[in-house]
């Protein structure tokens, strides 16, 4: 049996890892993790890790899945097998290289080749336990019975070396094998050129970075080459290893990848969308329309109502998609518990909106629960030997407790969009079932307590609340709590004198909270948060959480006797301070107030030989910060300029290198308070808690509707057989599943979607052609992949 983990790669760099899932040869790890991708790479890659505690973690396998194959497995569910990993086969960066093949003859009479090899640079040379490598390259020349072999000088520290030497190769090539190259080209080549990187960094033996092989025969006399060269595994992965034993690793892939236009091109697809909560139905609006094309993929939802926020013409839109889900509710018991447009675009609004408002109300109860060992279960056939059942409920009571008393005590916590939207919901559910009281309260609790609360209890990692999915013991307290969350919500909103749970011994522990005060606790909370009344933002008086994480920062030299080294710190960034600590909980050893910071920006590289490194601006000296990786580098820029983006005092120009030894590194000025010589790179919206780019979220909109034109094509279609057969209406196949209230306004807006994209598809050819165009094979951002 074994400990596993799993990590998520780009190329070599870790971004991601799995919690450890103990004593199993089938680990089921149900994590999720989404983010931004912030640098090109070649491969997404997932390693199976066996934990060991003494020893360094075995690498079991791994599953690499290039770049340009991303988009044939999003959104599928996919076994891959494992393959196996050893040093040659783990590469990534690329080489520059200008190469140029001389003809000569020598005072004999001799016909010679002169090979001249310029290696120029090398670009993303990966690190070697989190540090830039000291790499040099080795230039050889093989064929028949000689293989001679030179070497560049050690460049220290650095992942992108400058290498810029120059070496020569003389060969004899007159006779058969000259024959063989001019007559004969097909036969492999005779000579070939071979590169190898290596790092020097190692005491005991070089580690072999990758290597790249051109044969000399694809080189003309008196002609210059000059190209980037990926570097590719040794003997380019050729060797046949046996991976039926390594076992399989089943990935879910989401990618998008979207080239984003400048504003002006997207002007009418957005006055389009934002026009939707106005049109009569509901049911021909563009982003209606949007919802049905794409019903079965969430993936409209999001950008859709992340530009209805934006714009604040959420709150109508969803009233206006709710009331028809409505019409078609006939029965109370179950309002809004099926998957809708209506229901799908709340889910998101509050998982977008509503963070925060988990984080104040249940994160340091759920940290009580995940980081203690208590039991819980209250299921006979579950427990285990020597567990006492009844200390189990009262463990499990007192959970609930905690979390349902903090929960209804939260309404003034409660975003202001999320209680608006309540209201509405509320005053439709009642006039849709006047006779019934109890619905205008079911309408609510079926979204803050089901759909919400309760789905965040169940599943804290996926609303970050935990930064990993709990152990089984935890997930099975976190399932029987959010069970009984979701049922005190329902039940004491419906007033019902029996609990609806299917397991008996559910309903024996739910006989512990048979008390009038549960109901009256639970309507209050919905009454609160679905009132119109205007709240003060949890915001205003207590500052909010936005990110923390450890990683390492180079001393200010504060003191005198201070060394200015790297020290690992835990970060803590809120809406008014960043701050790090010696550890978690303690006390804050420096902090910077938001209102202090002028710029976030990247450092080079150059600086310290480190990558993934960022200063942080401010009226004192730079903070020098190196995150884990490129994602967590990218994910903290971001977050920092957003907070900080309101500050009158903000710079419009910064030095992309440190101040060292008496200058600037950048630009060779001698004094710390010369000005920036490089622009400021433009800061984000400054709205903390909806980070939304409106032009990247009609793109993505743009690219969906034209994924899903041959749909529209058939909604199309069905308006008009609509609007021209008055009869008694069929149900034919092609339109059967779409909501057409009015076949005419439905066309009408279908029209002028199909306009708006074909006016948007003439800039996306052009961009595309230019792109494919500039990106000349050989090029650094298009370099040269295998070559022998």
């Amino acid at each position: 049996m074994r400990d596993c983990f799993c990590t998520i790669n780009l190329d070599q760099e870790e971004v991601y890892r799995t919690q450890v899932v103990e004593k199993s040869l089938s680990p089921f790890f149900s994590e999720e993790f989404y983010f931004e991708i912030p640098r090109t790479f070649q491969y997404l890659s997932f390693y199976v890790y066996d934990k060991n505690v003494l020893q360094r973690d075995l690498r079991i396998g791994k599953v690499a899945i290039k770049k340009e194959d991303l988009c044939n497995h999003s959104g599928k569910e996919t076994w891959f097998s494992l393959q196996p990993v050893d040093s040659n086969s783990e590469v990534q960066g690329k080489v520059h290289l200008e190469l140029k093949l001389n003809e000569l003859i020598t005072e004999n009479g001799t016909v010679c080749q002169q090979l001249v090899v310029h290696i120029k640079a090398c670009h993303g040379l990966p690190l070697i336990n989190g540090q830039s490598c000291d790499p040099y390259a080795t230039v050889s020349l093989v064929g028949p019975s000689r293989n001679d072999q030179k070497k560049t000088k050690v460049k220290k520290k650095t992942s992108n070396p400058q290498f810029n030497e120059i070496f020569y190769f003389e060969f004899e090539t007159f006779g058969v094998v000259h024959l063989l190259k001019h007559y004969l080209p097909k036969i492999k080549p005779v000579f070939n050129f071979r590169i190898d990187l290596w790092n020097n960094g190692n005491l005991v033996q070089d580690v072999f970075l990758g290597e790249i092989k051109v044969p000399v025969n694809v080189l003309r006399n008196d002609t210059s080459y000059q190209a980037w060269y990926l570097l590719q595994p040794r003997d380019n992965g050729n060797k046949s290893s046996k991976t039926d034993d390594l076992g399989s690793l089943r990935l879910n892939i989401c990618y998008t990848e979207d080239y984003v236009l400048p504003s002006e091109y997207y002007g009418p697809l957005k006055t389009l969308l934002l026009k939707s909560p106005d049109v009569q139905p509901i049911s021909a609006s563009a982003a209606y329309i949007l919802g049905e094309i794409c019903r079965d993929k969430n993936d409209a939802v999001l950008p859709l109502v992340r530009l209805l926020l934006h714009h604040n013409k959420l709150v109508p839109f969803v009233t206006a998609v709710a009331e028809l889900d409505l019409k078609d509710t006939q029965d109370a018991n179950t309002i809004f518990r099926g998957n809708s447009l209506a229901t799908r675009c709340l889910d998101e609004m509050m998982k977008i909106v509503g963070g925060h408002y988990l984080k104040v109300t249940l994160k340091s109860t759920l940290d009580e629960i995940c980081e203690s060992s208590k039991s819980c279960e209250i299921d006979p056939i579950k427990l285990k030997e020597g567990d006492n059942v009844e200390n189990n409920k009262e463990n499990l009571r007192y959970y609930v407790d905690k979390l349902f008393s903090t929960i209804v005590r939260s309404s003034m916590s409660c975003p202001t969009v999320m209680c608006d939207i309540f209201y509405s919901l509320r005053q439709m559910a009642t006039q849709r079932f006047p006779n019934d009281p109890h619905v205008q309260y079911s309408a609510v609790s079926s979204f803050v307590f089901l759909r919400f609360f309760a789905v965040a209890v169940v599943s804290p990692h996926t609303f970050h609340l935990r930064p990993h999915h709990p152990d089984a013991q935890t997930i099975r307290t976190l399932t029987l709590i959010s069970k009984t969350i979701q049922t005190l919500g329902s039940w004491g909103s419906l007033s019902k004198s029996k609990s609806s749970f299917k397991e008996t011994f559910m309903c024996e522990f739910f006989k512990m909270f048979q008390e009038e005060g549960y109901i009256i606790a639970v309507k209050k909370f919905l009454d609160e948060i679905s009132s119109t009344e205007t709240k003060e933002s949890s915001g205003t008086s207590e500052p909010v959480h936005l990110k923390e994480g450890e990683m390492n920062k180079r001393a200010q030299g504060r003191t005198r006797i201070g060394k200015k080294n790297f020290k690992k710190r835990w970060f803590c960034l809120t809406s008014r301070e960043l701050t790090y600590h010696k550890q978690p909980g303690k006390d804050a050893i420096y902090t910077i107030p938001v209102k202090n910071i002028l710029a976030v920006e990247k450092l080079e590289e150059s600086s310290f030989n480190r990558k993934n490194m960022f200063q942080v601006i401010h009226t004192e000296k730079p903070l020098y910060v190196q995150a884990n990786n490129c994602v967590e580098a990218n994910e903290w820029i971001d977050i920092l300029c957003r907070v900080s983006r309101c500050n009158q005092n903000r710079l419009s120009s910064f030095h992309p290198s440190a101040y060292l030894n008496g200058n600037w590194l950048c630009c060779q000025e001698t004094s710390e308070n010369t000005p920036g010589c490089k622009p400021c790179t433009a800061g984000v919206p400054a709205d903390i808690q909806i980070d939304i780019d409106e032009d990247r979220e009609i793109e993505r909109i743009y690219s969906l509707f034209t994924l899903s034109l041959l749909k529209l094509q058939k909604m199309e279609e069905a308006c008009g057989t609509i609007a021209v057969y008055q009869g008694p209406q069929k149900e034919p196949d092609d339109y059967s599943n779409f909501v057409i209230e009015d076949s005419v306004t439905t066309f009408k807006t279908i029209q002028q979607i199909k306009s708006i994209l074909e006016k948007l598809d003439e800039p996306h050819e052009k961009y595309r052609k230019k792109r494919s165009s500039s990106a000349k094979y050989g090029s650094k951002e298009n370099p040269i992949g295998k070559t022998s």
